[in-house]
């Protein structure tokens, strides 16, 4: 196994370097800085946390804290006092960096799924979970700083009156409980969408493994506590906190990269219909215009959904629900092949 120090740094860079691709694509999609989004100044916030988790959990790996065996104390010196101690209130600063990077991950991607479920009843489920997401936060927040530890300065004191301002057991709890199961709800919010969509199936694929991804942010986290629990002692919870937050960056970042990767690489858009879905589909009855949701025709059609378009939008018709494509499979598209059916008629 790699050195934290190494294996953290190599997370960094691969983080970054996706939340730069991400800042590129969406100039590129939008034209200007000024017309950025909530979801980009957010993500930029956490960039910032994230920063902050990353030096200072490799300068705690290195330092004690306030979590220490009783019959250790009496050998406790001045010195190493100090240390415990500014190894402990880095240790609030990892953590709160932390919940910042993690739940701030869980905005991007929800202000993302809003996007995505415009004028579907999958919305007031992303609405509800937006809600729980604000609500944990909030009352984990209260809970840390104002109940499970008094006074807070207990957290970096040595040695502790309080076993829960140096192990912490009731935070880590409320944590884990809070942050998997937002992840869980989350990860029902995209995966049928994409599944009933009229995608191909390789790009149903894609971005269903994409989105899974979170999937593997749950596990992160389940290793980062289980390991917490039961050996605190142990720095592999140092390795697991660090693979959760860098995992919940890539998946929030890397479904707003597709525009620049179609730049990079001259690809068709993401929502072009391939050859085997024109085979699919034209056999299919001409879709009444009447039965488009009516905010499904304007826009810029030349963005993908997950991008804040209207061409990769879901609407709804008399069968179903769809994904109106861009360019090939978009909205002229179907009109024209409607009017051409009326006129053989």
């Amino acid at each position: 196994m790699l050195p934290l120090v190494i294996e953290s740094w190599i997370w960094y860079m691969l983080v970054v370097l996706v939340i730069l691709a991400r800042y590129v694509s969406r100039w590129l999609l939008l034209g200007s800085i000024k017309r950025f989004q909530i979801g980009d100044g957010v993500m930029l916030v956490v960039l910032g946390f994230y920063s902050v988790l990353v030096p200072v959990m490799n300068i705690i790996s290195n330092l004690d804290s306030n979590l220490i065996l009783p019959k250790d104390i009496p050998l406790l010196t001045p010195s190493s006092i100090n240390d415990r101690i500014r190894g402990s209130q880095l240790t609030v600063v990892v953590e709160q960096s932390m919940i910042v990077t993690i739940w701030g991950c869980k905005v991007c991607l929800l202000l993302l799924y809003s996007k995505l479920t415009v004028g579907l009843t999958y919305r007031n489920m992303v609405k509800l979970v937006g809600a729980y997401v604000l609500l944990s936060f909030i009352a984990m927040e209260i809970l840390y700083f104002a109940v499970w530890c008094r006074p807070f300065t207990q957290m970096w004191a040595v040695p502790v009156d309080n076993i829960q301002c140096s192990a912490a057991i009731n935070h880590l709890a409320t944590n884990a409980f809070f942050n998997i199961s937002s992840d869980a709800m989350m990860l029902c919010i995209p995966l049928p969408i994409l599944i009933n969509s009229q995608l191909p199936r390789t790009k149903k694929v894609i971005l269903c493994t994409l989105f899974s991804l979170g999937g593997f942010v749950i596990i992160c986290a389940i290793l980062n506590k289980f390991y917490s629990f039961n050996d605190p002692f142990s720095p592999m919870w140092t390795y697991w906190y660090i693979r959760e937050a860098s995992t919940a960056l890539l998946v929030a970042n890397l479904p707003m990269c597709w525009t620049l990767m179609r730049r990079l690489f001259n690809l068709r858009s993401f929502m072009n219909n391939s050859s085997e879905h024109e085979s699919n589909t034209s056999h299919q009855a001409p879709i009444p215009l009447a039965n488009l949701e009516p905010n499904a025709v304007t826009g810029n059609r030349d963005k993908g959904w997950w991008e804040g378009g209207t061409a990769g939008r879901l609407y709804r018709t008399k069968s179903g629900e769809h994904i109106i494509g861009s360019p090939g499979m978009n909205l002229n598209h179907d009109i024209d092949r409607y009017r051409k059916q009326l006129s053989l008629r």
